[in-house]
């Protein structure tokens, strides 16, 4: 999280990303989009398990310079027009430049952004090509993580620190983590990795996401098996192999919830509407894209607990798809004993 990224601009993050895998031994490639591939293949015949989460943050795309102070920029992602207020403190990158916000500049999304400092060293060298909200990297208290960008580093976050658990313990599984570009324009990256003929239609696909919190989800209550998004509905049966693992997990202690996060459209519809098997889990987001109370831009914050449940229940998942079809299979399993006690009960009366 103290790796700065807009739509487009999400070196920094590609850099840690690569550095963590390399760290643990996790074999990560790019693909030719800039997308992110990691492997963990500890049995490569088994159904692959793909996780999916983006490294971008809604941000400004730096344009051109106007003068010395003002640059005019373009802002990339889902934020109101009430939020963009003149003097809005900005900081340019790469060069870590303090501004502000200025004025729009006609066309919907342009604005000026306003130099108020310049570093000194080799920082003012950089030339800046993109911009972010000036608000803390990464901030961990009262058992919160706060930050400029939860959404969606806790997801990529939450794929590295399942795939090492995985691999850590040896487990039997076949992992492929999909970490994204330019997911808050349209979800671009998304869209090339799921057109890609490389992934195995058999895969089952899981979107992690750091989602609006919306009634009944409560932050703190655990992670969220997300039965669908904005514009979806995922598929049934492996939203209900999620549900299951979780309710069979809840004995050692998970905590999780199930809802409809309907504050967005998610990855999860892309890759469903391609052609996958497609579920989703998520954690509960405050202040979403950094909009908080009374059109003020701040941190984005989420639960840690959450985030930890939410590895937890990613790496059950992963270690027991061969069981897939059994584990999905005991509602038709009820349902046809319930058929039988039916039959014989509605005869009787």
């Amino acid at each position: 999280m103290s790796q700065p990224a807009a739509p487009y601009f999400e070196r920094a993050v590609f850099r840690e990303v690569m550095a963590i895998c390399t760290e643990h031994g996790l074999r990560c490639q790019t693909d030719e989009y800039g997308n992110l591939i990691v492997r963990l293949q500890e049995k490569p015949r088994a159904r692959p398990v793909v996780l999916a989460a983006h490294m971008d943050h809604p941000g400004f795309e730096l344009l051109r310079r106007l003068d010395n102070k003002r640059w005019l920029a373009r802002f990339h992602g889902g934020v109101p027009d009430s939020y963009f207020r003149p003097g809005v403190p900005v900081r340019l990158m790469q060069g870590n430049r303090p501004a502000k916000l200025g004025r729009r500049h006609g066309r919907p999304a342009v604005f000026e952004l306003r130099e108020t400092g310049r570093p000194a060293g080799a920082e003012q060298v950089a030339r800046p090509t993109f911009a972010v909200w000036d608000l803390p990297d990464f901030k961990s208290a009262g058992g919160q993580i706060a930050g400029r960008s939860c959404d969606d580093l806790i997801g990529v976050a939450s794929i590295l620190a399942a795939l090492i658990e995985l691999k850590k313990r040896r487990s039997p599984a076949h992992v492929i983590g999909l970490i994204s570009r330019a997911e808050e324009i349209g979800f671009k990256g998304a869209l090339t990795l799921a057109a890609a003929a490389w992934i195995p239609k058999r895969a089952l696909v899981i979107s992690l996401e750091t989602s609006k919190e919306l009634p009944p989800v409560r932050m703190g209550e655990g992670v969220i098996v997300r039965v669908g998004d904005r514009t979806s509905i995922f598929d049934s049966q492996a939203t209900r192999y999620l549900t299951e693992i979780a309710r069979q997990m809840q004995g050692t202690g998970l905590k999780w919830q199930r809802a409809l996060m309907s504050g967005g459209t998610c990855e999860a519809t892309a890759y469903q509407e391609f052609g996958y098997q497609t579920c989703a889990v998520c954690v509960a987001l405050g202040n979403y894209h950094n909009c908080a109370p009374k059109n003020r831009i701040a941190s984005e914050y989420i639960a840690i607990r959450d985030a930890l449940a939410m590895v937890d229940l990613l790496v059950q998942a992963a270690r027991r798809i061969s069981a897939f079809d059994t584990i999905t299979g005991g509602l038709i399993r009820r349902l046809h004993t319930g058929l039988r006690i039916a039959r014989r009960e509605l005869k009787k009366r």
